[in-house]
């Protein structure tokens, strides 16, 4: 690890990102594990939310994906710079400011990545994203309403 990967391990346990991260982990029945670059992986991570292959949160990534899956460096490169996010917030704050990112590119959008500002600066093509373009809202609108009625009723 580089000396500002260790500030960055420290400072994200300080500010109790890494902690939740962990916590949400250990919530999620996820496996624990070393990474690089001070990260840890919970892998393995059965809760249903949020939707995604990973998700950071400190210094944890926490994947449904077995450990293999940070094999691509690119990806690792991706989340990295995320847990280096909740180090330049201080920490929980990125988590309601992720969430009004994810708002603003959905209604931009009708992708929740394309033009959220933490996915940009992670890197949306490291992660898997596909940049979309801004699109009239009444077509997000259209694509929601639609997407919701195709689904299927219960039981």
């Amino acid at each position: 690890m580089t000396g500002w990967q260790w500030v960055k391990l420290v400072g994200n346990f300080v500010n109790l990102s890494t902690v939740a991260g962990a916590v949400v982990g250990v919530l999620g029945r996820a496996s624990f594990s070393r990474g690089p670059r001070g990260l840890f992986f919970a892998n393995g991570y059965k809760l249903g939310f949020p939707v995604a292959g990973a998700f950071t949160i400190g210094n944890v990534v926490l994947s449904k994906h077995e450990r293999v899956y940070f094999d691509n460096p690119a990806l690792l490169r991706h989340e990295e710079r995320h847990s280096w996010q909740y180090f330049w917030l201080i920490g929980l704050p990125m988590l309601p400011l992720y969430v009004v990112g994810v708002v603003v590119s959905f209604l931009l959008t009708g992708d929740p990545a394309s033009r959220n500002p933490f996915e940009r600066l992670a890197d949306l093509k490291e992660g898997g994203y596909v940049e979309r373009p801004v699109q009239p809202i009444g077509k997000t609108v259209t694509q929601a309403f639609s997407g919701l009625r195709s689904r299927p009723k219960g039981p």
